[in-house]
């Protein structure tokens, strides 16, 4: 994608998830504040960056395919902040090689976590070097194979069930909050170019 075509892309993202309806954060109280950043990578069509938690027995998330996150530290300033520090513990990638377009909601998992997922853009200046203690693989999916996933499974204008709501890639399976996540996100930015 040349320079041009990411600004416009760029510019089309940031005002669909302006214009959006996002999921509220619930008023449950005791739900622990989580944040996760949904990261978009450029190579010669767009990439959504998810990672696998490592495989540690007694890991509660063990394997699972997720976006970079964790929990809010009493020393970040708001819940964007938790997400771009946990990025930076995560996966290595500096805030100042990112781009965040806004906030995609909030969403609740089945333990009791409250997470606000961001949308970012990552400009690959340089390589991730990820912490091995926490995640044991990165991919790059293609944009436009999850809205085909989508599209394919009927997801249009409706929210699937926890147990429908799946997004199979190769040997894997995006589920549960992250699929939910990413639901959101292919909703929003299905009718734009990319």
């Amino acid at each position: 994608m040349i320079c041009r075509e990411k600004i416009r892309y760029h510019k089309n993202l940031k005002n669909a998830l302006e214009n959006a309806v996002h999921p509220k954060e619930p008023e449950n109280h005791l739900l622990q504040p989580t944040s996760v950043i949904a990261l978009i990578y450029f190579k010669k069509e767009s990439h959504l960056i998810f990672i696998q938690k490592a495989d540690i027995k007694g890991y509660p998330w063990r394997n699972q395919i997720a976006f970079p996150g964790g929990h809010s530290d009493l020393k970040d300033t708001n819940r964007q902040e938790t997400a771009i520090r946990e990025l930076r513990e995560e996966m290595g990638i500096s805030d100042k090689d990112l781009d965040v377009v806004g906030s995609l909601g909030h969403f609740q998992t089945i333990n009791n976590k409250g997470i606000q997922a961001f949308l970012g853009i990552w400009n690959k200046k340089q390589e991730i070097l990820y912490d091995t203690r926490e995640i044991s693989k990165i991919f790059y999916i293609p944009v436009n194979y999850l809205i085909k996933v989508h599209k394919k499974k009927n997801f249009k204008n409706r929210i699937p069930d926890i147990y429908e709501l799946t997004y199979p890639y190769k040997d894997i399976v995006i589920w549960g909050v992250t699929a939910k996540i990413t639901h959101h996100f292919i909703e929003i930015i299905r009718n734009l170019s990319i």
